[in-house]
């Protein structure tokens, strides 16, 4: 819907920290970081979402120029919750006229601890300045196609979309700094979220996740960092790879491309690997791939992604896509579901909505009988509307590996670090 230049919007996930298990009843404070506003307090539903909330941000011109003020606003979230640690968001970042959606990860109280303020108890993630806006590092220059190792835990013959990103979240060498494991596509979500702006045009946004995937799966399919003897696929740093932020919120336009077009990656005629993208602001920092700003006012221009692409890489750089995705149950059939389809794909689609809905109670339980009637169309709709997804009822592309990673996700209640 069509917002006012200084109005963003705001819709919060609370979920207990590891596995996609929602915490309704919990209650969620907003402020601004500067003060300027009285406290907002919501109640999440039972899907452990609060409603759409309509916050204050900058005009929306500050977001179309690097020279211009702060383009976002900047709010803390606190959520309380009986029988869990109280949490707190420092940072969250509000666009004009986009959604933003900020999960907040809730740790149960051990038994026999009581709840006591958020100074002294409880999880504290603190949202950095956005790298458009902030200082950092410039990336160290690379070149786009790397030796593969001959030998080393995985020896990939073709691209595969994994399951999982293992991010070191400092620099290679350090130690110290953890490591997350996060789901492939939320991992491409966040670093979009944390490069560019989603005020831009979407073909400036499709053609910079389609650098950051496959700048991604290029350090997947080298085993960059394994064959160095490191047990991360990547890092954090913006000198050596691109940021991510841990616990930072995502914007809904962005999530809904990358859904679209994750097992996409950049490729060269005769080059089997995805191609390193190199890229940069190209204000503070230049480099000989893309320019994130010179993205921008392309795309203000009317020019598509690819276009955009092969203005920096070349006219022989095209989209390829990976055959194989890992840690879904089944692939997409190839066309969308949706009412009158019949068969096993519906049947499999049915199921995995009714072990969802065991989680998202607000997602109607179905008889698995593979006929796509109105109510699977209704249990589809629920689920897109949660997981904001376009609420179709269809179940297309996006939709059908959304619902398979979260019926992975909800199956699987115990995983090793995920984020």
């Amino acid at each position: 819907m069509p917002q006012e230049n200084n109005i963003g919007r705001l819709l919060v996930n609370v979920r207990i920290e590891r596995g996609y298990i929602p915490v309704p009843n919990a209650r969620v404070v907003i402020q601004s970081m500067d003060g300027s506003m009285e406290p907002l307090t919501y109640m999440t539903d039972s899907s452990g979402q609060t409603p759409e909330i309509e916050l204050a941000a900058p005009p929306l011109v500050y977001s179309e120029s690097p020279e211009d003020p702060q383009p976002y606003s900047e709010y803390i979230i606190t959520v309380d919750a009986d029988g869990y640690e109280t949490s707190v968001v420092e940072g969250t970042e509000i666009l004009p006229g986009e959604l933003s959606i900020q999960a907040v990860p809730m740790q149960p109280l051990e038994t026999g601890t009581e709840q006591v303020p958020p100074a002294i108890s409880g999880s504290v993630i603190i949202i950095p300045e956005h790298t458009l806006y902030g200082d950092y590092p410039a990336k160290i220059p690379e070149a786009e196609v790397k030796p593969v190792p001959e030998s080393g835990e995985i020896v990939l013959s073709r691209v595969v979309i994994p399951e999982y990103i293992i991010v070191h979240d400092g620099l290679p060498t350090d130690s110290s700094a953890p490591n997350y494991w996060v789901r492939y596509t939320d991992y491409i979500k966040n670093v979009a979220s944390s490069e560019i702006y989603a005020t831009w045009e979407d073909s400036t946004i499709l053609a910079n996740i389609l650098v950051i995937m496959s700048f991604t799966l290029n350090r997947v399919y080298t085993e960059y960092y394994r064959s160095r003897g490191y047990d991360f696929t990547i890092t954090s740093s913006t000198a050596y790879d691109q940021k991510f932020v841990y616990g930072r919120n995502i914007y809904e336009n962005i999530s809904y491309l990358v859904d679209q077009v994750f097992n996409n990656y950049l490729a060269r005629p005769g080059v089997t690997q995805p191609i390193f993208t190199s890229y940069c602001d190209g204000q503070r920092a230049t480099c000989s791939g893309l320019s994130q700003w010179g993205s921008k006012y392309l795309g203000d221009e009317g020019y598509s992604a690819i276009e955009i692409i092969r203005y920096y890489y070349g006219s022989d750089m095209y989209i390829a896509t990976a055959e194989q995705i890992s840690g879904v149950p089944a692939s997409y059939p190839g066309y969308d579901l949706t009412i009158g389809s019949t068969g096993d794909k519906v049947r499999q689609l049915q199921q995995q909505l009714n072990r969802i809905s065991q989680n998202y109670p607000a997602i109607p339980q179905l008889n698995a009988d593979g006929i796509y009637g109105a109510l699977t169309a209704e249990s589809v709709r629920a689920f897109q509307k949660i997981f904001s997804l376009p609420q179709t009822g269809v179940t297309d592309f996006p939709t059908w590996y959304a619902i398979s990673r979260i019926y992975v996700a909800v199956s699987r209640i115990s995983e090793p670090g995920a984020y």
